[in-house]
């Protein structure tokens, strides 16, 4: 490969990750600085933890006082924007990867210590993640990531869950995020939440996936009873492994351990069976742009799930990063609704 084969190597990924980034919060000029001074994908992972760490000086800086103007909020601001950072390296093939997803559960931990105090670190077998808003919150809402996401990278669904008067447990489950480093992906994810339901006491919840958690997500509103109202985000209806593109593939068989598992989980990967099954309010969210070659979106489960509504938004791309205003709002207010019978 030539350099400038390299080049445009990079300029292809960073453009390829360039709304789902912003989506999850990082400032779009900082990121076309540090995507800009990139000579191949190599590099993608180490500049990203280099920038976290920069956040995380000027956080120390304010709480050492070295920062006069500073304060406890600004400090817990900068670790959640590393916490960002640490996230997207782990986006592209990086040998780091397992530590920088360590030093954004690290960042995102100590910003909701500081800006958060009732915020409450919960994990058990197979999931850990924070449970935030309010004790006498009207309704709680699990969110769930997907193949190579976390909790650090939806960050604005949960602020506006929030915003609605929800307490909200942002997560990460096997093989995703913090715990990709020691666990391994598996379809059976309603049996993870229902440890999650345990644990955090509650009767119900609501439960939004996205990616490949929105599988998940309606996988577990189907088994799981205890799921009162569910939503999806770009998740996949069906995987068809052959079809798959190579960089989905190689990830898949990190995050279950092997070609044959990864080949395995692709099979289970269908909601034909289940999706007759969701008895719970559904809103399926897809981008009409959002074209993978051997996903099928969304459109079925609407179809078959007894009461699902279909939000497909024209120019949305994966994981509508280009299109928050068009979805986010809906998808918020209809877990709030569905959980607590009110109006947002």
């Amino acid at each position: 490969m030539t350099e400038d084969d390299q080049a445009w190597s990079v300029a292809d990924f960073a453009d390829t990750q360039w709304t789902r980034a912003t989506g999850a919060g990082l400032d779009p000029h900082a990121y076309r600085r540090v995507t800009g001074g990139l000579a191949s994908v190599a590099d993608w992972g180490p500049a990203f933890v280099r920038t976290g760490h920069a956040h995380l000086a000027r956080a120390d800086a304010v709480l050492e006082r070295r920062d006069a103007s500073g304060s406890a909020l600004s400090a817990g601001e900068h670790l959640l924007t590393a916490a960002r950072w640490f996230h997207v390296a782990t986006l592209a093939p990086y040998t780091g990867a397992p530590r920088a997803a360590a030093e954004a559960d690290r960042a995102l931990g100590r910003a909701l210590t500081l800006m958060e105090p009732g915020a409450r670190r919960v994990s058990g077998e197979g999931f850990t993640g924070w449970l935030r808003g309010p004790e006498d919150a009207p309704g709680t809402v699990v969110v769930v990531p997907g193949l190579d996401s976390a909790k650090e990278e939806f960050l604005d669904l949960v602020s506006a869950l929030l915003a609605r008067g929800l307490a909200v447990f942002a997560m990460d489950g096997p093989g995703q995020g913090v715990l990709a480093a020691t666990t391994r992906m598996r379809p059976e994810y309603e049996q993870v939440v229902g440890r999650v339901v345990d644990a955090l006491g509650v009767g119900r919840v609501g439960l939004v996936g996205l990616s490949l958690g929105g599988f998940f997500a309606a996988r577990t509103a189907a088994l799981e009873p205890r799921v009162a109202a569910a939503a999806t985000v770009s998740g996949p209806f069906r995987l068809d492994w052959e079809q798959l593109p190579p960089p989905v593939r190689d990830i898949m068989i990190r995050r279950t351990g092997g070609l044959g598992a990864a080949r395995e989980f692709a099979r289970h990967v269908d909601l034909t069976g289940l999706a007759p099954r969701i008895a719970a309010p559904l809103l399926v969210v897809d981008g009409a742009q959002d074209v993978i070659p051997g996903v099928t979106n969304g459109a079925p489960l609407a179809r078959l799930a007894p009461h699902a509504t279909y939000l497909s938004v024209p120019h949305g791309d994966h994981l509508l990063g280009n299109a928050r205003p068009d979805w986010l709002p809906r998808l918020a207010d209809h877990l709030a609704h569905a959980l607590t019978g009110l109006r947002a």
